[in-house]
């Protein structure tokens, strides 16, 4: 795997130039793009059912994003994209995670997202309309059954794509992974592939709607098999799972990710942030009900 440039920290505060650049053009820019590509996908899903158009229209609508952006991206670890479905893991720092993501895996894929996102505008319009996953954290049982369903779209053949973490993070650094990427991949005994997107906090953080141009880079790391693996491995794939994400960003970054120790029987997490769920006793409950 080739080096990159390491990317500097963000400057505070910005030069004036690029911080009038961005309120007046980039931004602008990016809700229109939003708005109009949105609504053409939109449009779309009323001929086509299978998605196949709805997610090329995002990946349009991913490289017009980065274009504006003024960001040059480069994927590292090409070879480690798998040739069936799989689960792709990345951290997430920048609204900008997702064109970018878009813009760069060559394969059609459905996310993994928070039921919450379906009530943006636009954006939720396309969710809904274009067979993403999503899923409620707030509520054990609506969260089991949205990663059941998930599992589905896994086993048909779609690979899927999420965000551990849940969130964007406020600082860059790598935050706590839920468990629902392992349970996915566990459950479909598909491989599960880690990811660091390097770059894109420095370029849009959270709470600001500035553009501060630097090299951003998507690195892929090699697939982690799980074949054999039972639910009782779910905190260990996971334990993993950052390790090696934290891994690739270190590797390319200017600055290291905060690595979180893997959790112990008391602290075990769960689907997502539900502290208090046992996942495979509840998927045991879940399927009994469901057989009666």
């Amino acid at each position: 795997m080739k080096a990159i440039t390491p990317t500097a920290p963000r400057p505070n505060p910005l030069p004036w130039h690029e911080v009038w650049f961005s309120n007046l053009f980039r931004f602008p820019a990016f809700v229109v793009a939003t708005a109009f590509f949105a609504s053409l996908a939109v449009l779309a899903s009323l001929f086509e059912k299978r998605g196949y158009w709805q997610h090329r229209i995002a990946q349009v609508w991913a490289r017009v994003l980065v274009s504006i952006s003024g960001a040059r991206v480069t994927v590292l670890g090409r070879e480690h994209v798998v040739g069936k479905p799989a689960v792709y893991v990345c951290n997430h720092l920048s609204y900008m995670d997702t064109p970018v993501i878009f813009s760069s895996l060559p394969f059609q894929f459905r996310i993994v997202a928070r039921h919450d996102l379906w009530k943006i505008p636009f954006i939720g319009w396309w969710l809904g309309r274009s067979g993403q996953v999503a899923v409620d954290v707030s509520n054990p049982r609506a969260s089991i059954a949205s990663l059941i369903s998930a599992v589905k779209t896994l086993t048909a053949g779609m690979p899927l794509f999420i965000f551990p973490e849940g969130g964007r993070t406020a600082d860059g650094k790598l935050a706590k992974f839920m468990n629902g990427p392992a349970f996915m991949a566990i459950r479909a005994q598909l491989p599960i592939v880690p990811m660091a997107l390097i770059g894109t906090h420095e370029l849009l953080p959270i709470h600001t709607s500035t553009i501060h141009k630097v090299p951003v880079a998507l690195a892929i790391g090699e697939p982690i098999e799980t074949q054999g693996m039972t639910m009782k491995q779910l905190d260990e794939l996971t334990a993993l799972l950052e390790e090696r994400v934290a891994a690739l960003y270190d590797e390319h970054s200017c600055r290291e990710m905060r690595l979180i120790p893997p959790p112990t029987a008391e602290s075990s997490s769960g689907v997502g942030q539900l502290e208090a769920v046992d996942i495979a006793r509840d998927l045991e409950e879940t399927e009994e009900a469901r057989r009666q």
